[in-house]
């Protein structure tokens, strides 16, 4: 690849810069996300997760002779909640095919999977990025079952297989090539995780393998006809994701403008060296020689199923977060924050009902959120429950302590809990409202400081110091309002 050439900025922030013009990438992503479910897409193992290996195995799994698979009926209504969250054609008539590959963790010979007949037809996803509103198509969303893993690392002469995931379901969620840039990619996925999580159709747990992604980049001429794609297979970070499309979307375009061409691969992405490699050629449909599944009748139901289903569906993020900023007053941003999780949304909305919705984001958001990432806990693990922040609240909001004293108040419900409401009598916190008394303290910080007085006289910037000073000589229990009013009235500002 040459280094020679320099690169102009691209006239867009969604195309890239080459050394003979600007790019633009395109990018599908198919998604894999374990269903939840307790028991396998045909046959009744478990699906848990961290077993020793091969104790999750059943014969139909492990592909036994004349062991038929069975369908499961919740993997199914999954899929249609599913379809139903992405706003997507959910099919009454489906068909299970085999895809027919060898390899060492597929018992069978073949993936049991869907191909012309799928579940789920087409969707869409809303996605936000840079405060632009993108809808991404849904292509399909299909059933099909995991398989085993192979571990490479057990003996230096020997592979193993671990069966456990084999058969495990997965909804395979094709998108559109709709996405330009990385953000974009990064953004879907998170969106496409949102959703499923909301739904509960899956926990999207990409640490443990439940959901990761193939990504398929291509680069082209703004305008020109789709270049050669390449498939970056199971990413399974959203970091990655963005790491691997931008090294990808990269080495093709030095490729060709090297005078190259792309050849159509599958590959990997290495994330300790931050770049893709060569997996194999990448493979067609016709290769799979795909068939319906002999064992498996069409799999039909009514649409009033369907109807039943979608009758009990939860809220889902976009509709919650409208909701959010329309009930709350609050900004897009603080509504994004809090519907991200199902938890998240929860806690808040029970913290804010009946009170100051933008208060109560403001100290979820900040207070909460913050210190939960700086100790690594999960909402469900706050020691702070939503009703004693709502307490908290309640306490500002009437003015019975500031700001300052309510920061204090959370840390003690942090560390020791208890009712907000009962700490702040018995430990007399109540903020300071008589403006007698603070009257007095402002009266004893300006005749100590006379020098202060006329300085904040000819600099009016200077009140703030006198503030601190009351606020400290009251142990931050002084309303702040009140001690700006006085101040200004005995200093003539």
């Amino acid at each position: 690849m040459s280094s020679q050439k320099v690169a102009e900025k691209p006239k867009s922030k969604n195309l890239i810069a080459g050394a003979t013009g600007d790019w633009e990438v395109i990018i599908g992503m198919e998604v894999h996300a374990q269903v939840a479910s307790k028991s396998k897409l045909f046959s009744g193992a478990s699906t848990g997760f961290g077993a020793e290996p091969n104790s999750h195995v059943s014969l139909v799994d492990a592909a036994m002779p004349g062991m038929l698979p069975v369908i499961n009926r919740e993997c199914v209504a999954q899929a249609i909640r599913t379809g139903l969250g992405l706003k997507a054609q959910v099919n009454l008539k489906s068909v299970f095919d085999r895809k027919n590959y060898f390899y060492p963790d597929l018992p069978q010979g073949y993936q049991i999977s869907q191909y012309k007949q799928p579940i789920v037809g087409e969707g869409e996803v809303e996605i936000d990025v840079d405060g632009e509103t993108l809808k991404v198509g849904i292509e399909r969303l299909h059933l099909e079952q995991d398989a085993g893993k192979s571990l490479h690392d057990q003996h230096p002469d020997y592979s193993y297989v671990d069966l456990n995931r084999s058969g495990v379901a997965l909804m395979e969620i094709v998108s559109k090539p709709d996405l330009r840039s990385s953000k974009q990619a990064q953004a879907y996925v998170t969106k496409l995780r949102t959703i499923l999580r909301y739904l509960g159709t899956s926990d999207g747990d990409m640490e443990k393998g439940n959901l990761r992604a193939d990504v398929n980049v291509s680069v082209r001429k703004p305008g020109a006809k789709l270049g050669t794609r390449c498939e970056i297979k199971n990413v399974n970070s959203i970091r990655f994701i963005g790491q691997a499309i931008e090294y990808e979307a990269r080495r093709q375009i030095d490729i060709i403008e090297d005078g190259g061409t792309i050849d159509q691969e599958t590959r990997l992405f290495d994330s300790a060296k931050g770049e893709t490699r060569s997996m194999r050629s990448k493979e067609e449909a016709h290769d799979y020689r795909y068939f319906p599944d002999p064992d498996l009748l069409p799999l039909e139901y009514t649409q009033s199923y369907v109807d039943e289903l979608k009758a009990v569906l939860p809220e889902l993020p976009d509709e919650k977060r409208a909701r959010f900023m329309k009930s709350f007053r609050l900004s897009g941003y603080d509504a994004d924050v809090l519907v991200a999780e199902r938890s998240s949304a929860d806690y808040f909305e029970t913290v804010a009902k009946g009170r100051d919705g933008k208060l109560a984001a403001n100290w979820v958001i900040n207070e909460l959120f913050g210190r939960l990432n700086k100790e690594g806990k999960a909402i469900e693990e706050s020691p702070v429950s939503a009703a004693q922040l709502g307490g908290i609240v309640d306490l500002i909001g009437s003015n019975a302590i500031s700001g300052k004293i309510a920061k204090d108040l959370f840390e003690i419900v942090w560390t020791e809990g208890g009712d907000p409401a009962d700490i702040v009598e018995k430990r007399g916190m109540k903020q300071v409202t008589d403006t007698g008394a603070i009257e007095k303290a402002v009266d004893a910080i300006i005749t100590a400081n006379p020098e202060k007085v006329e300085q904040a006289k000819a600099k009016p910037s200077m009140l703030g110091w006198f503030v601190g000073q009351v606020m400290k000589s009251t142990g931050g229990k002084a309303n702040p309002a009140a001690v700006n009013e006085i101040l200004k009235a005995k200093l003539g500002l």
